[in-house]
């Protein structure tokens, strides 16, 4: 099925290939564009049908996607976006590029996703954008404040590079209406090797994101191709996603079904095998919806328990570290109690579509024998 040899369980995930993608690169590098080209178009089209959207812009990465969305949003310096501290550091970095302020907000413990009533709460006259981060896949449902955003002119950018798939009130993640950025990276649900995605609200937000992601050029690369000029109409960064990275993609759009079934076996398969351990609780990620990233576990004592677990060789991990406590971003510390209590308990599990059950069952044992002994030794 896929052209990498397995890695170790226990160690970290390598990208999932399922064999056409070497082929496909080839004739990119055989066609002799590796720019912006239309593979890249090809692809953007097929994302958008997949999703059932008008439109879908390709960039170079999700980061790249979350700072063109900010930007074709109209959000710059004294706006201030409303963001969860328990996230990739790459949300926050977005916010800084155009000049606004972080409003950091705390998360539902069993979700590790913000809610309506948080975002609400943490509202301010100079709230111009909230971005949820659809953490470990989990999409998360706004409407219950969406009218109140809407009078007050707040745009909901998500923070979807967990999240391609999923879904949310029975709609994929990406057709309900908010600006919405993917990921695309080396061991996201489906990889380009590097690459991200931004789902437009109207077509002049799409014409405006697309100029941005090429340096603010007007024209499209047909038009320039056949015409003796261009224009450079704004501001605007080198964002255009490469061929090579778009073959990839198709490639792996081939296959996307058996990836949303593969994670979402392996999850639960997970989740019922940790049911007997006592004292490790699972980050719900809803998989009857959502297409998981993460399998992640909430356990007392886990700086030890990840020590253990790595002195077994199970390439464990921890999603993330809180923003408001890293240095770069003191300035807009607020305390944020969940997310500082589950800071201390998260630990993310080998998660991957190379695991077998055999994987998992090891997984959850080399768990079961890190707490035994943590817990003597306490």
């Amino acid at each position: 099925m896929t052209t990498n040899a397995r890695p170790d369980a226990g160690r970290n995930a390598s990208p999932y290939l399922y064999g056409p993608e070497s082929s496909a690169v080839a004739a990119v590098l055989e066609a002799g564009q590796y720019g912006h080209s239309s593979v890249v178009e090809e692809f953007e089209r097929r994302i958008a049908d997949y999703l059932g959207v008008p439109e879908a812009v390709a960039v170079t990465s999700g980061t790249a996607a979350l700072h063109t969305a900010l930007l074709a949003a109209d959000v710059g310096p004294g706006d201030e976006v409303i963001v969860p501290s328990m996230t990739f550091c790459a949300s926050v970095q977005a916010v800084l590029a155009v000049g606004a302020t972080p409003r950091f907000v705390d998360v539902d413990p069993a979700t590790l996703c913000i809610t309506a009533d948080l975002v609400r709460d943490a509202v301010t006259d100079s709230t111009i954008a909230v971005m949820p981060v659809l953490f470990g896949g989990r999409a998360v449902d706004l409407s219950a404040i969406s009218d109140e955003l809407t009078e007050r002119g707040i745009a909901v950018i998500e923070d979807a590079a967990h999240a391609f798939g999923s879904r949310t009130g029975g709609r994929r993640v990406g057709t309900t209406g908010d600006l919405t950025c993917f990921s695309f990276g080396p061991i996201k649900n489906l990889t380009c090797g590097q690459g991200g995605m931004l789902i437009p609200r109207t077509p002049q937000e799409a014409q405006r994101a697309r100029a941005i992601r090429l340096l603010g050029v007007v024209q499209s690369q047909g038009e320039r191709a056949t015409a003796t000029t261009y224009t450079v109409g704004a501001y605007g960064l080198r964002y255009q996603m490469s061929g090579i990275n778009a073959a990839i993609g198709l490639a792996q759009l081939d296959h996307v079904q058996h990836m949303e079934e593969v994670r979402r076996s392996l999850w639960r398969a997970y989740r019922d095998a940790l049911a007997s351990l006592d004292g490790v609780t699972v980050v719900d990620v809803d998989p009857e919806q959502s297409v998981p990233h993460l399998c992640q576990v909430r356990v007392a004592l886990r700086d030890e328990v990840f020590t253990e677990m790595r002195a077994q060789g199970i390439g464990i991990g921890v999603h993330y570290p809180p923003n408001h406590l890293q240095p770069a971003f003191a300035q807009w510390h607020r305390r944020l109690p969940a997310t500082e209590q589950v800071a201390g308990e998260i630990l993310t599990l080998p998660f991957h579509q190379h695991l077998t059950p055999a994987d998992i069952a090891k997984t959850v044992a080399a768990l079961a024998r890190s707490l035994k002994t943590v817990e003597a030794a306490a």
